[in-house]
């Protein structure tokens, strides 16, 4: 048996539908934890591209079967559009997708509150998707949500509405004024999605413990990043959940215990999206050679990313939190025409130099990054499968990587297609 939680090691972005796409073949059953739509996983293979948003990346592999987990925050509508285009590649979800009936469910009015609430904000933006992610959460949290069992039942729907509408159209209408909402009005769509989707959703806490019982391989697929954590990320800006390993065990039921191995994921550079500190970012040329190079444009969004450095300090951090015991590094092969690569192994805090990755915004966002830098190896390595065909230069960096962090390297990426990976066998 394993259980393996698959983490993005950055500000999200990492890699992390492709390295589920390659480990979804020898596993079981792949299971989504935390997030929401405004996560986008892109997966290449077959000379086509898909970007699934709710869905886990398992999918497309016959004998994985996948869960959305209670963590997950879920708009329906959304995830019935992508049904339909999962459907349209040729995979039928039916039998093999799983939907959490504690799962809370994003509204309308989610996605109105998110919306006001953003541009009201003005300079001081955090730079949310507006898919009512971050109010859906809210709701959650405050004990007014509405879960996908309540989809079921028409009573229950309308008494749990009628009683979040209260609290949600008064701070729409006296907070922002905008339009409110009535119970009337959501009802028969929700009703009519929750009919779409009754064959889907069961009590997966049970499925997955069934599964840890008869042995099976877990994948437990975050979105986001752990620089993204509500608790342990670069607060406010953040996410509204637990990317953490941590939170995989609390948004599937799996127990602590049963965790066999933590993954992360961390590019061979930084990206970040929206607002918030980022100490190594290269706002030149060279960050915007690297963006368009690594196609550095959201998933969801289609938002540009801020490029970077590969930042070890958070690195390590992000290691620590999450109990890291293997590390993938992805788009090696975007470095590979510049002349030098850096990588940040220390923080000048007031002129002290410190590997301790600070927790308050404002003195991360005042830091000085201390680098060391390596040659570049201006050798095309995309597609490479094997890490001794790689260039010295490149291999040297890789193992700076592994020694600097304490976390072996397993998987290194050398292109977006499946094929184009190193899996370095222990």
């Amino acid at each position: 048996m394993s259980v393996r939680i698959l983490i993005g090691a950055q500000w999200g972005d990492e890699g992390k539908g492709k390295i589920v796409d390659i480990l979804a073949p020898k596993t079981d059953l792949v299971v989504r934890y935390q997030g929401g739509a405004n996560a986008g996983h892109t997966l290449k293979f077959n000379g086509k591209t898909f970007v699934l948003h709710l869905i886990p990346s398992g999918i497309f592999h016959d004998g994985c079967q996948c869960v959305i987990g209670n963590g997950v925050v879920i708009d329906p509508f959304t995830l019935l559009q992508e049904m339909d285009a999962v459907r349209g590649m040729g995979v039928e979800p039916a039998g093999r997708l799983f939907i959490a009936e504690t799962a809370h469910v994003i509204l309308p009015y989610h996605k109105a509150l998110d919306k006001a609430n953003e541009s009201s904000k003005g300079e001081g933006k955090i730079g949310t998707t507006g898919r009512g992610i971050g109010p859906a959460y809210v709701s959650k949290t405050s004990r007014r949500g509405i879960r996908m069992r309540d989809l079921l039942d028409a009573g229950s729907l309308r008494e749990k509405l009628d009683e979040a509408l209260i609290e949600v159209n008064l701070h729409l209408s006296s907070l922002y004024d905008a339009p409110t909402f009535t119970a009337d009005e959501l009802i028969p769509d929700l009703l009519e999605a929750g009919r779409q989707l009754a064959p889907y959703i069961r009590n997966t806490s049970d499925m997955v413990h069934d599964a840890i019982d008869l042995g099976q391989s877990i994948l437990l697929e975050g979105a986001q990043g752990a620089l993204l954590d509500v608790d342990h990320g670069t607060y406010p800006y953040v996410t509204s959940s637990s990317p953490t390993s941590g939170g995989a065990c609390t948004g599937s039921g799996v127990p602590p215990l049963a965790v066999t191995h933590v993954m992360g994921i961390s590019k061979a550079y930084c990206t970040r999206v929206g607002n918030g500190p980022f100490p190594t970012e290269l706002d030149n040329e060279l960050g915007e050679q690297i963006r368009k190079t690594g196609h550095e444009f959201g998933a969801t969004t289609g938002r540009p990313r801020r490029t970077g450095w590969l930042d070890l300090v958070a690195l390590r951090y992000a290691a620590r939190v999450n109990g890291m015991s293997e590390l993938v590094v992805t788009k090696l092969d975007v470095l590979d025409a510049l002349d030098e690569v850096r990588a940040c192994t220390a923080y000048r805090v007031n002129g002290v130099e410190t590997k301790v990755f600070p927790l308050g915004c404002e003195t991360l966002e005042a830091v000085e990054p201390v680098y060391t830098t390596f040659p570049g190896w201006k050798t095309n390595t995309i597609g490479i499968t094997s890490f001794d065909a790689l260039p010295t230069e490149a291999k040297t960096y890789l193992d700076f990587i592994e020694s600097y962090l304490k976390v072996p390297i397993k998987i290194v990426s050398t292109g977006p297609d499946r094929t184009e990976t190193i899996l370095i066998e222990e």
